[in-house]
């Protein structure tokens, strides 16, 4: 055997244990306080928009973003009124957020996955959850919704 070889084996062994306790304190620690700076992609309706944010050196993400704190109507609502309301809330939206950036706050899992939760703030720190309730383009979260009038 040469030389040192009980070097490798130790070192795969070292990086296992570290990536292991790294993996479980990530999963403890699910939530991101920020803010991080990121700038907006598109605006999806209006309670969700796509960034893209720098999350290390010359390495940017992508990502789907849900507003904290809010519930707009559905572009594929139930009814025509609803899919009415979604384009107004989205247009709404687009306006407060104007071409960005955009700061990313508390930022958490979404329960539905491939997006995550945030408290999305402009330029000059404008909630943008509290400018669509101000406007009533969206109602807060857990609000039951009457979109559709029977």
């Amino acid at each position: 055997m040469p030389q040192g070889s009980w070097f490798v084996p130790r070192l795969c062994l070292l990086c296992a244990a570290a990536c292991t306790g790294l993996s479980a304190a990530a999963r403890a620690d699910s939530d991101l306080p920020g803010p991080i700076p990121a700038a907006l992609v598109r605006v999806i309706d209006g309670d969700t928009i796509e960034v893209r944010a720098r999350i290390w050196l010359d390495l940017d993400l992508t990502t789907r973003v849900r507003l904290a704190g809010i519930d707009a109507p559905e572009l594929n609502g139930a009814c025509s009124e609803e899919r009415r309301r979604a384009e107004e809330a989205q247009a709404i939206l687009a306006e407060v957020l104007g071409a960005g950036p955009v700061w990313l706050a508390g930022i958490q899992r979404d329960k539905y996955g491939g997006r995550v939760v945030a408290d999305v703030l402009t330029l000059d720190g404008r909630s943008a959850s509290a400018a669509m309730l101000a406007v009533r383009g969206a109602v807060e979260w857990g609000t039951a919704k009457a979109w559709c009038l029977d």
